[in-house]
C-alpha cells in the first residue's frame, strides 16, 4: 500500500516538474516576445514622431505659401 502511494506521489512530483519546465519555457518565449514588441513599439514611436515633425513642417510650408499667395493677390488688386 505505501509503495503504491509512493508511486502516486512520484508521478505527481514528475507532473509538477514537467509543468514547471513547460511554464519556464513559455515564460522565456513571452519575455522574448515582449522584448521584440518593445523594440517594435519604439520603432513605431520614432516613425510617428518623424511623421509629426514632417507634418508640422509641411503645414508651416503651406501657411507660408498661403501668405505669399494672399500678398500677391493683394498686390494684383491694388493694380486694378
Amino acid at each position: 500500500m505505501s509503495l503504491e502511494i509512493l508511486e502516486q506521489l512520484e508521478a505527481k512530483v514528475q507532473m509538477a516538474v514537467d509543468t514547471i519546465s513547460l511554464l519556464q519555457m513559455e515564460l522565456e518565449e513571452l519575455k522574448e516576445q515582449n522584448e521584440t514588441l518593445g523594440r517594435e513599439s519604439d520603432s513605431v514611436r520614432e516613425n510617428r514622431d518623424a511623421l509629426e515633425q514632417e507634418n508640422a513642417r509641411l503645414r508651416a510650408d503651406q501657411d507660408a505659401w498661403q501668405t505669399r499667395i494672399r500678398n500677391l493677390l493683394g498686390k494684383i488688386e491694388e493694380v486694378e
